[in-house]
């Protein structure tokens, strides 16, 4: 019998207002489940809509006091709402901690009893722009998350994280079959085309969730291709309205597929690929303002 594996994609609007917003996702939460998704993923930063960090001195007061932490009282709201309604959930916020000196741009899974499963802090930030002023997460972690139909390892990165070829290996090479991944920015079809290259070139599932005011464009692969016959790894692509796109899954029929395919880890040569590593960067790709 098929191992299959529903996957909520929330293209939803943010809102200004805490309470609005969590009812908004309350209600997708309950829509989501009524249709039997296992996951639903928010898009970037969801706690705050991807507010960008202000300049003015005062607003920038008010943002920083909109984040929370793992065990904060409106992070246990949203674990206790996946709880509630059964639903485990890719929750996405602006972190700090408790003395909010740094912040991070953040997604946890919380599995279907309202526990954090996954942790992880975005790796890769624009520097060049506002996210500088976010201290960038350093660890790739995967997590073993129990569906009604049995276990899937899922790994996450956030936006910028999935232009790297590196994060998604890392991640599969950890033993992600899925990748989940926030996202807060326009989707044009080079951003697409490299999002199925990364399900593509490690053989793992890929989803993403955008906000509608980006053009919206949520879209799943499913990391696959079929010798010998016309084949299209699209699950499901949106539109640019606010919605709820579904992508489904056949974890069994992708792990029999990984098994025999020649991509992922099976003749890697990593030996050869010291200069990946190396933390010297030469012309064109010098920035004064990168952090390595």
């Amino acid at each position: 019998m098929d191992h299959k594996i529903k996957i909520a994609l929330l293209q939803l609007d943010g809102a200004n207002n805490k309470e609005r917003l969590f009812s908004k996702a309350e209600k997708a939460l309950v829509i989501a489940k009524k249709k039997g998704v296992d996951i639903a993923l928010f898009p970037e930063m969801w706690t705050i809509g991807y507010e960008e960090y202000p300049t003015d001195k005062e607003k920038r007061h008010v943002w920083k006091e909109k984040s929370i932490w793992v065990g904060h009282k409106e992070y246990e709201r949203y674990s206790k709402l996946a709880k509630e309604i059964g639903i485990a959930i890719v929750f996405t916020f602006l972190e700090s901690n408790q003395g909010k000196t740094e912040f991070y741009n953040t997604a946890t899974l919380i599995d279907a009893n309202g526990k954090t499963v996954l942790h992880y802090r975005k790796t890769h930030l624009v520097d060049k722009g506002w996210e500088s002023m976010f201290v960038a997460g350093e660890k790739f972690p995967v997590a073993e998350l129990k569906t009604s139909e049995g276990i899937v390892k899922i790994g996450v990165m956030i936006c910028y994280d999935r232009e790297f070829p590196e994060v998604a290996r890392i991640l599969m090479l950890h033993g992600a079959e899925l990748i989940l991944v926030p996202n807060a920015c326009i989707l044009e079809n080079n951003r697409i085309a490299q999002f199925q290259s990364r399900g593509f070139e490690n053989m793992v599932g890929v989803a993403m969730a955008n906000y509608p005011r980006f053009n919206g464009k949520s879209v799943a692969f499913d990391g696959m291709r079929k010798k010998g016959e016309e084949y299209s790894p699209l699950i499901v692509m949106g539109d640019s309205s606010e919605n709820i796109f579904i992508a489904e899954f056949n974890l069994s029929e992708l792990r029999e597929y990984r098994k025999k395919e020649i991509w992922g880890d099976a003749y890697r040569r990593p030996h050869l690929y010291e200069i990946l590593s190396d933390n010297n960067s030469k012309p064109p790709f010098k920035r004064k303002d990168a952090r390595r």
